[in-house]
């Protein structure tokens, strides 16, 4: 292995995975290290393989090759799975209890990439839970070669994946349904079809081509402009709703009839509703930037809410700690208890699938259940270092002192205004150099005034 210095090693090894600028930051050798690291880790536990996939980048099927001979030089078997959706590697890790590796940068340009890393099970690896050892070892160097090397195979399991996840949801009866998808030259190309087979969909397919570079628009289908060619397209195809994913597909994000989005919190709520249903009681779980129509729902319907920070591995780990059924993320990224408490852009999509084709309404009737309060949507402010972010949050939370009833500190600051249904958050972002906010508010006309307030303070 190679020695590499503290800072560059830190600047890559996020929260809860790696990312950065390919060939400057991530390159063949550094993924190589990577993959005889968490061998190594893997094996400690008492793992035998590791399972890899990839995205359409591409940087990513070297990448993933080099991961692979290192985790085999360091004596770990190693199955590649070849161009894979994230869920579907969670998939193969949780149905064949092994540690998985995906490369991607996920919504991120096509100059990054990146690995997300889980045990067997599909179990989270986050910087508090193994990235840090990987850092370690990063830094360090020395790992030795295994005096018995791994093999490295090859499988298919996309057919497979598509059969499960539909074995999930409820979709016996549901009505003939035309589904406009914008897969952003993403993994969502090649994993839809697979996953809506046999059902009464009609799919109307916008960018299924493989492309790493994005030659339509980013798959980030979080930013507003993003979304535009799809709510066009459902209006032109006169489709009952509209799904757009992000680059590896683990996030879906819903458009109605009229081609107006159907925010997260939105779709987190009617999928909480269909599963208390199912589960009376249950545990849900939402993060803390969910717009507060989520709780109300889940007490509503006579679950339990359980709040929690940003971030997959964070929800999968309350998912587990609190046996919950579901939950939802205000990025679009959906947990499943029957998938590993694993996240799942396809199995989130064909949930509302089977509300819609169960349904006697158009979405757009449905949506509007779940849409209590107007929100801004994620705001970013780029502010390069933590002191900075942690300068300009201090100068909100002083001029909006007069104004607090209480600030909550579990991610960054969540803000309660008094008298008033109205918050914001604001929060480092865990893989950029940004400070998110996040405002919520009875009107759209008060969450515009309080939105241009707050950033006033951030970027004055």
């Amino acid at each position: 292995m190679t020695k590499r210095s503290r800072a560059d090693v830190d600047a890559i090894v996020k929260a809860y995975d790696i990312r950065g600028l390919v060939a400057t930051q991530l390159d063949a050798e550094l993924a190589r290290d990577a993959g005889a690291s968490f061998a190594v880790l893997m094996g400690k536990e008492g793992a035998e393989k590791i399972c890899v996939g990839h995205d359409m980048r591409d940087s990513s099927p070297a990448l993933a090759a080099a991961f692979a001979r290192g985790a085999a030089t360091a004596g770990m078997d190693v199955v590649m799975l070849g161009l894979t959706g994230t869920d579907e590697m969670y998939y193969v890790s949780g149905v064949w209890d092994c540690p998985g590796a995906m490369f991607t940068a996920s919504h991120n340009p096509a100059s990054y990439n990146g690995i997300k890393l889980c045990r067997a099970g599909a179990k989270p690896v986050s910087r508090d839970t193994g990235l840090a050892a990987i850092a370690d070892d990063l830094v360090a160097g020395g790992l030795a070669a295994a005096d018995n090397p791994g093999t490295i195979s090859r499988a298919d399991v996309l057919a497979d994946y598509g059969t499960y996840l539909r074995g999930l949801v409820d979709l016996e009866g549901i009505r003939p349904l035309t589904v406009a998808v914008d897969a952003g030259n993403g993994m969502a190309g090649l994993t839809v079809p697979a996953v809506f087979t046999g059902l009464p969909i009609t799919i109307k397919p916008l960018y299924f081509e493989l492309d790493g570079s994005f030659p339509n628009h980013e798959a980030n289908p979080l930013d507003p402009k993003n979304l535009v060619d799809l709510q066009n397209h459902v209006k032109q195809t006169g489709a009952d709703i509209g799904l757009a994913f992000d680059g590896d597909a683990d996030r879906c994000f819903v458009v109605d009839n009229n081609g107006d989005p159907v925010s997260p919190s939105a779709v987190t709520a009617m999928v909480a509703k269909n599963y208390l249903a199912k589960y009376p009681g249950a545990t849900i779980i939402h993060n803390l930037i969910c717009s507060k129509t989520v709780p109300e729902i889940i007490a509503d319907n006579g679950g339990t809410a359980v709040r929690t920070r940003v971030g997959h591995s964070y929800i999968k780990a309350t998912m587990a700690e609190e046996n919950a059924v579901f939950g939802g993320e205000h990025s679009a990224h959906y947990y499943f208890r029957e998938f590993f408490n694993a996240d799942s852009g396809l199995l989130a999509a064909l949930h509302v699938i089977s509300v819609l084709g169960h349904a006697d309404r158009p979405m757009d009737q449905l949506a509007g259940e779940f849409d209590r309060y107007a929100a801004s949507g994620e705001i970013n402010s780029r502010l390069e270092s933590a002191e900075a972010q942690k300068q300009r949050t201090d100068a909100v939370l002083e001029a909006f002192a007069d104004r607090t009833e209480s600030v909550d500190r579990l991610d960054g600051v969540t803000v309660q205004l008094t008298g008033t249904p109205a918050w914001f958050s604001l929060r480092p972002s865990n893989t950029e150099p940004l400070l998110r906010l996040n405002v919520e508010a009875p009107t759209k006309e008060a969450c515009d005034a309080l939105t241009e307030e707050i950033l006033a303070v951030i970027r004055g």
